[in-house]
């Protein structure tokens, strides 16, 4: 994708597998939320904060990829909930480190008071925080974060 025609500093949002189902998928755990509502909820919040935000869903782990790939063109940071992809996947992780973006890991649950195989990140040494168990406003709080990551890092 070409660099963002705004001077606002660009992010992308990333969403993994089965958060597509948000809404209908264990309500209990994930809220009642669809991932239009989330998208609703990140687009308003970016706006307030003057960026710009891409946002894609994936249940496939070479499409995520590539959108990190691709985003080393246009964003200034990158905000990802990998679902379960977050346990699993070392690619993710070196795409995440290869692209070389201020980035945050976001979860909607937490994750580290659910079952044992959720606390375990392999992406979380390659992103700058994690942000998780505030339901969609982990979103809101990680683009609160990307933001002050952006504003940090040395203009090149």
């Amino acid at each position: 994708m070409p660099p963002s025609p705004s001077n606002r500093p660009a992010v992308c949002v990333l969403h993994g597998p089965n958060l597509n189902l948000l809404g209908s998928r264990e309500p209990g755990v994930y809220g009642t939320d669809t991932l239009d509502d989330v998208n609703r909820k990140i687009a308003e919040h970016a706006g307030r904060l003057g960026l710009e935000v891409r946002v894609m869903q994936s249940n496939h782990e070479g499409v995520l990829i590539d959108a990190l790939h691709e985003a080393r063109g246009w964003a200034q940071g990158i905000i990802i909930n990998a679902g379960a992809y977050t346990h699993t996947s070392h690619a993710l992780a070196d795409a995440l480190r290869a692209v070389r973006l201020p980035s945050v890991e976001v979860h909607l649950s937490n994750v580290h008071a659910r079952e044992e195989f959720r606390r375990h990140s392999v992406i979380a040494p390659a992103v700058s925080g994690q942000i998780a168990g505030f339901g969609a406003t982990s979103y809101l709080l990680a683009l609160d974060a990307v933001l002050a990551l952006i504003a940090d890092s040395p203009k090149v």
